[in-house]
């Protein structure tokens, strides 16, 4: 990814609105269906491709920052991005809690 905090949370929040809308667009059809031996199998696959896809926005480039000896910076970086991404997912239950979304 990037060693711009924003950019990396920013994506991170884009990835999680891409995937619950294409899962809710998804699922609309089958709501009056029941649920079969594949369900489950949809749902540990998202979650796995999601926890790899979070994994490279979160770890990647503090990773290699740190692999390089820059720890102090890897450190920063990480720490960067998860206070960015906890600050737009306060703002998202803020705008929830108010109704505005």
């Amino acid at each position: 990814m990037s060693k711009n905090p924003f950019i990396n949370a920013f994506s991170a929040a884009i990835y999680i609105i891409f995937v619950v809308t294409v899962m809710t667009f998804v699922t609309q059809p089958l709501k009056t269906k029941p649920d079969t031996f594949f369900a489950p199998i949809t749902l540990l696959s998202m979650l796995t491709l999601s926890v790899t896809v979070m994994a490279f926005l979160f770890f990647y480039q503090p990773l290699q920052l740190f692999i390089d000896g820059k720890k102090k910076e890897s450190i920063n970086l990480f720490i960067k991005t998860v206070g960015v991404f906890a600050a737009i997912t306060l703002l998202i239950l803020f705008l929830l809690f108010l109704g505005l979304i």
